[in-house]
């Protein structure tokens, strides 16, 4: 799945800037909850798991993205 089409982009620009739980993580960049839960394991991937639930920051994922379509 190419993560860099406009669709994660869009989806990265709307909404609260802190994303708690998979579900919330993976509909912010058009993903599975599996596949977001297999990307939050990949080092230097902008997802924790603070006391073993799953929190991202928006424009972090956003940069992210940015710098992997560079």
């Amino acid at each position: 799945m190419d993560l860099t089409s406009t669709t994660p982009f869009d989806a990265l620009s709307t909404g609260a800037d802190k994303l708690w739980g998979l579900r919330a993580i993976a509909q912010a960049l058009g993903l599975s909850v599996d596949t977001t839960r297999r990307l939050a394991r990949k080092p230097g991937v902008p997802i924790y798991q603070p006391a073993g639930r799953y929190f991202a920051v928006r424009s972090e994922l956003n940069a992210w993205l940015r710098s992997k379509a560079g």
